[in-house]
């Protein structure tokens, strides 16, 4: 299998947990599937398998003790910027399942921070943080405990 084409597969696999936690939050399914390790757990294959082919004695030297230019080499190779795509893949879901549970747990609204989180990981964790703190401070305990309470859907 040649890059673009795990690229593109990977990129596609992640699509469907996205889509359930920020369309279906309450839906059975969804929570069953996030409680599951089992998306990470591909795609840290995934990482691993390219990871293992994409550094070389010669690239290992350089990133470990990394200098901005030394960085922008080896992300130059496709091979490469593929690994650290799906390493984003990787990451960014695991954040967006930690924000998804969150919002189960405490009711704080999660649509906003997870579709962020989507397209750029670390602004949907700081609009969590964000949104849990206003949510603390302007709601009562008891509106954030009738939001978790939400009847699931079909």
């Amino acid at each position: 299998m040649i890059i673009s084409q795990i690229f593109n597969i990977a990129n596609f696999f992640v699509v469907p947990f996205w889509l359930l936690m920020i369309v279906f939050p309450n839906w059975q399914v969804t929570r069953r599937l996030m409680e599951s390790f089992l998306p990470f757990i591909v795609l840290a294959g995934v990482y691993l398998y390219l990871f293992i082919s994409s550094v070389t004695p010669e690239t290992a030297q350089a990133l470990s003790n990394p200098q901005l230019a030394d960085i922008a080499r080896f992300f130059a190779d496709e091979k490469a910027a593929a690994t650290g795509w799906i390493h984003f893949l990787v990451m960014d879901l695991f954040v967006g399942r930690w924000i998804y549970w969150e919002g189960q747990k405490t009711g704080v609204w999660t649509i906003h921070s997870l579709a962020l989180c989507f397209f750029a990981g670390p602004l949907g964790v700081l609009s969590h943080i964000l949104t849990n703190l206003i949510t603390k401070k302007f709601f009562s305990k008891s509106q954030q405990d009738e939001a978790v309470n939400i009847p699931e859907e079909a």
